[in-house]
C-alpha cells in the first residue's frame, strides 16, 4: 500500500511540433509539476481525494497550454464552451456542467454542484445563473483569448471541420484530470475540457459525463479519460475499467490497459486515461503517440508527454 497518492493527465495524443523547442516543453512539465505538487500536498495534510484532484485540475485549468479554463479552445462560433465532472468514490456523489461560459474553473462550478444541489449535471445558461449565485466570478473573453487557439480555429473556421486540440496534423486532446487516494483510502476524479476546436451545436464530449470519462467508486477505482469523447462515450470508457475490476476481478492495470489498448481500439477511438484504486496502485495507459501525464506519493514522482 502506498497512499496517498495523486495522478493527473493533460491530454493524450500527438504532441504538437511545439514540444520540441526544449522552452515550450519545460512549460508543459512545470505545469504538470505544479498540479502534482498543489495537489499532493492537500492530501499531506489530510484534505480529501475529492479536494486534492479539483486543486491539480485548477491549476491546470489556470494554464493556456492545456484546453481547459484558460487555454480552451474556440467553437464554430468563436466561443469557449467548457465542460467539467468530478466525482467521489466513497459516496458516489459527483457534480458536473457542459457549456458553461466566463468561469476560471470550471472543476470548482462542478464542486460546488456536488455540494450544493440534489443534481449531478447543470449546462448552458441555467448552469451560469448557479455559478452566479454562488459567487463566481464570470471573466470576459479575453481572459480565455490566445493566439494559438485563435489560429487553431481560424484554420479550419467555416468549414464542417472540427479538431482535437492541435491542428494541421498536430493532434493532441487536450482534456486535463487527476484521480487521487488519500489517507484514508477514498477516491475521487475529476476532468476538465475545453471540448473541440470548431465544434457546434453544443457538443458535449465524455468529459462532463459520469461513466464516460469521469468515474469513482472506493471499491474499485477512480478514472479521468482523455481523447476522442465520442468514442469514450459509446464504450463508457471509465465505468468500463471499473466494471472489469468489480465483476471480472482483474487488476487496475489489467482493466485500464484492456479499456484502452483492446475496447477503445475495437470501436476506433484514441486517447489515454489515469486510473488508481484504494492502494495507491496507478495505471496510465494510451494509444496515441503520447499522453501528457504524472504521478506521486510518498516513494515516487513521475512526469511524461511522449
Amino acid at each position: 500500500m502506498n497512499i496517498p497518492a495523486l495522478a493527473i493527465h493533460g491530454g493524450s495524443g500527438t504532441a504538437p511540433s511545439s514540444i520540441r523547442d526544449k522552452k515550450i516543453k519545460k512549460m508543459y512539465q512545470n505545469a504538470l509539476e505544479e498540479a502534482l505538487y498543489a495537489g499532493f500536498t492537500l492530501l499531506k495534510q489530510d484534505y480529501t481525494a475529492l479536494e486534492s484532484v479539483a486543486k491539480a485540475v485548477s491549476v491546470l485549468e489556470n494554464c493556456e497550454l492545456y484546453n481547459a479554463g484558460k487555454g480552451s479552445v474556440f467553437t464554430a462560433d468563436g466561443q469557449h464552451e467548457m465542460d467539467a465532472a468530478i466525482m467521489d468514490g466513497k459516496t458516489f456523489e459527483a457534480g458536473a456542467i457542459a457549456g458553461i461560459q466566463g468561469i476560471k474553473n470550471p472543476v470548482m462550478l462542478a464542486k460546488d454542484i456536488l455540494h450544493h444541489t440534489p443534481f449531478v449535471f447543470l449546462s448552458g445558461s441555467k448552469a451560469m445563473e448557479f455559478a452566479q449565485l454562488q459567487g463566481f466570478e464570470i471573466h470576459p473573453p479575453s481572459y480565455f483569448h490566445s493566439q494559438y487557439r485563435y489560429d487553431q480555429w481560424q484554420a479550419v473556421k467555416g468549414s464542417e471541420e472540427v479538431k482535437l486540440d492541435h491542428s494541421k496534423g498536430d493532434y493532441k486532446f487536450g482534456t486535463v484530470g487527476a484521480v487521487a487516494v488519500d489517507i484514508n483510502g477514498n477516491l475521487a476524479a475529476a476532468t476538465s475540457t475545453g471540448g473541440m476546436t470548431n465544434k457546434k451545436w453544443g457538443r458535449v464530449g465524455d468529459s462532463p459525463l459520469i461513466g464516460a470519462g469521469t468515474y469513482a467508486n472506493n471499491t474499485t477505482c477512480a478514472v479521468s479519460c482523455t481523447g476522442y469523447g465520442e468514442y469514450f462515450i459509446k464504450g463508457v470508457a471509465a465505468y468500463d475499467v471499473s466494471c472489469r475490476m468489480e465483476y471480472s476481478g482483474v487488476t487496475l492495470k489489467q482493466a485500464s490497459n484492456d479499456v484502452i489498448h483492446k475496447r477503445l481500439k475495437e470501436l476506433g477511438g484514441e486517447g489515454g486515461l489515469i486510473s488508481i484504486d484504494s492502494q495507491g496502485n496507478i495505471s496510465m495507459p494510451f494509444n496515441t503517440e503520447g499522453m501528457y501525464r504524472g504521478m506521486m506519493n510518498d516513494e515516487d514522482f513521475f512526469t511524461g508527454i511522449l
